[in-house]
C-alpha cells in the first residue's frame, strides 16, 4: 500500500556572507543551516517507525494483549441507542445495563480469519447476554451470543439467516450471576468453534454457506467488539492471536 509523501520543508534565509567567492555556500554556514532540519527529520523518522511497529502483523501463535486492564486504550463505546455506562473497574470492562444494548468496539486492526480469541466474562447483572462478541469471518462478520433469549442460549447469529436461537448451533448454558467463564472461540479455514470453560459449545462448518449479522444495532459493533443486553457485563484478559492456515508449513 502506497502512502502520499509529505515533504518536511524550512524555509531559511541567505546572507552574502553565507556564499564563498567561487559562488558555493561555505561549510559553516551549510552546517549551521542542517542543524535546525535535523531535530524534525528525525522526530519524522521515528513517527514513521513506530507507525510501521503499531501497524505490523503480529506473528503466528503469539497472544497479543487487547485490555490493558486499566483504561479503554484501542476501545470506544459502541454507539447503540440508549446505552448504558462503560467503565473500566478493578481490571475489567464494565458494560453497564443499557435500554437494551451497551458495547464496546475494537478500533484498531484485527484479523478476518485463521484467529483464536480468549477473555474471560461473567453476567454481573441482569439475565441476558452480557459478553457477546462481534467477529469477522473473512468478508463478513457473526456474533457469539452468550445466554440470550432470556438468559441461557448460546449460539451463532447469524448462519443462513438463522438466529443463535433457530440455527444448529444454539445450545443452552446456564450461567451463574457474578461467577467468570473463560470463553473461547476460533475462525480457522472453513469452520467456527467456540469453548466456554474448555467446553466444548459450537462447531460448525461454515463452507458455502452464508454468514452474517442479526438485523438491527448489533451491526456497530463490527468488526470485532462486545455487546450486553439489558444486563451488566464484565469484561477482562481479552487476547487473541493468529493461527497458521490449515496445509500451511511451520
Amino acid at each position: 500500500m502506497s502512502q502520499a509523501a509529505e515533504a518536511l520543508e524550512l524555509a531559511i534565509p541567505v546572507e552574502p556572507g553565507d556564499i564563498d567567492q567561487m559562488g558555493h555556500v561555505n561549510n559553516v554556514a551549510y552546517l549551521r543551516w542542517v542543524q535546525p532540519v535535523a531535530a524534525p527529520l528525525l522526530a519524522a523518522i521515528l513517527c514513521f517507525a513506530t507507525s510501521i511497529a503499531t501497524n505490523a502483523q503480529p506473528k503466528t501463535g503469539e497472544w497479543q494483549l487487547l485490555f490493558d486492564g486499566k483504561s479503554l486504550q484501542g476501545w470506544r463505546e459502541t454507539p447503540f441507542a440508549g446505552r448504558g455506562e462503560v467503565r473500566v473497574s478493578n481490571g475489567m470492562i464494565v458494560l453497564g445495563a443499557g435500554m437494551p444494548m451497551t458495547g464496546v468496539t475494537w478500533t484498531g486492526s484485527f484479523p478476518r480469519s485463521n484467529y483464536e480469541v480468549r477473555l474471560e466474562g461473567a453476567r454481573l447483572e441482569g439475565s441476558d447476554f452480557f459478553a457477546s462478541m462481534t467477529f469477522p469471518v473473512q468478508d463478513s462478520f457473526c456474533t457469539w451470543v452468550t445466554g440470550g433469549w432470556g438468559g441461557d442460549i448460546v449460539g451463532l447469529s447469524s448462519i443462513d439467516g438463522w438466529d443463535a436461537s433457530d440455527n444448529e448451533t444454539r445450545s443452552y448454558f446456564n450461567f451463574e450471576k457474578g461467577r467468570w467463564y473463560a470463553l473461547r472461540l476460533q475462525v480457522a479455514g472453513d469452520r467456527i468453534m467456540a469453548w466456554i470453560d474448555d467446553r466444548p459449545i459450537i462447531d460448525v462448518a461454515i463452507e458455502g454457506r452464508s454468514v452474517g449479522l442479526r438485523y438491527g444495532e448489533i451491526k456497530l459493533s463490527a468488526p470485532f467488539g462486545f455487546a450486553s443486553y439489558a444486563t451488566t457485563g464484565g469484561l477482562r484478559k481479552i487476547e487473541y492471536q493468529l493461527l497458521r492456515p490449515a496445509g500451511a508449513k511451520p
